[in-house]
């Protein structure tokens, strides 16, 4: 990787900033020579938010939209395709707007790599893109052949996933581009917001603040939670070594039921108290996700270094918490 000249799209996202938190910090400590060029739908704001990434003389950003961007080619060798919006929000009240960025955003992506000669080419998938994972299966692997509900609009953000990677495995024939697939689960670390729709972050700012954590429904979901910093490791090892043409899953193999999360969250940052308002209901699949990690560990020795309770414990200290 020393000496690549990298364009990623969605790079002040979450995921977005964590590589290139993660890439600031290796240059400082050794220089790479490795230049990034991002595009943001705003890049003013981004620097508002963390001014220290978007004044690093390594890092360029460019303001643009996924789905139509003009770029003059800059000798680029990698393209990281990271640009979707996972707004709960926006998949609900806007499913064809959700779709369209993802499936536009990543044909347009692909064009830019095609006709820029691009390599190497690292596409960010969700887990979404398994459906509903069945209650029995306790991890999904990557070889699962699930998929979402394509008569539910709600599946629009999992659906457009899975069918921008049929346009990568398209281009990759068609075209000869070099692609590899990371399809990322559920994360946690600094940079994650507290106030939307993702639960850990939720309950971790009500223990922050001293309050009990609220499971609003039964608690039987599971989930698991990949610390931000492993995520960094993972993703940077597909870029330079994942092989072409397979899709990996990127995650924690660790499940937690959701109650469970709550009183893990509220043990290790708050006050230990925890209610959950929802009644347990029996013959139900109340939800499971979870992945199977198997191939990036034997293939690329990839493993998960930051516990749940370290990943809760560095995200509240981020946001102010004091152990």
């Amino acid at each position: 990787m020393r000496g690549a000249r990298i364009f990623m799209t969605g790079g002040t996202g979450f995921v977005g900033c964590w590589l290139l938190e993660s890439l600031r910090y290796a240059e400082m400590r050794q220089p790479l020579d490795i230049e990034v060029t991002v595009l943001t739908r705003n890049a003013d704001a981004f620097a508002a938010k963390a001014p220290h990434l978007a004044s690093f003389h390594t890092f360029t950003f460019i303001t643009g939209d996924v789905r139509d961007f003009t770029l003059k080619s800059a000798g680029f060798t990698h393209l990281i395709h990271a640009a979707t919006d996972a707004s709960a929000d926006l998949n609900e009240n806007n499913p064809l707007k959700m779709f369209d960025t993802v499936l536009t955003g990543t044909r347009t992506a692909l064009n830019f790599a095609v006709e820029n000669k691009i390599p190497r080419v690292l596409y960010l998938s969700s887990g979404a893109i398994y459906g509903q994972q069945p209650w029995e299966m306790e991890r999904v692997p990557e070889t699962w052949s699930g998929a979402p509900d394509c008569t539910n609009a709600r599946n629009a953000y999992a659906e457009g996933k899975r069918a921008a990677e049929m346009l990568c495995a398209i281009y990759r024939t068609q075209f000869g581009l070099s692609i590899t697939t990371a399809r990322i689960f559920a994360l946690l670390g600094p940079y994650i917001s507290l106030d939307i729709h993702f639960a850990a972050g939720n309950f971790i700012r009500d223990a922050m603040a001293g309050k009990p954590v609220i499971v609003n429904g039964n608690g039987m979901p599971v989930r698991s939670y990949m610390y931000a910093g492993d995520l960094t490791t993972w993703l940077w090892h597909l870029l330079a070594r994942g092989e072409d043409g397979a899709a990996y899953n990127v995650g924690s193999d660790e499940g937690i039921s959701i109650r469970d999360l709550a009183r893990v969250v509220s043990g290790t940052v708050g006050n230990g108290e925890f209610i959950v308002r929802g009644a347990l209901e029996k013959g139900w699949n109340p939800g499971r996700y979870v992945p199977e990690t198997k191939r990036a560990a034997t293939e690329l020795g990839l493993v998960k270094a930051v516990s749940l309770e370290d990943a809760i414990r560095r995200t509240a200290m981020w946001n102010g918490w004091k152990q």
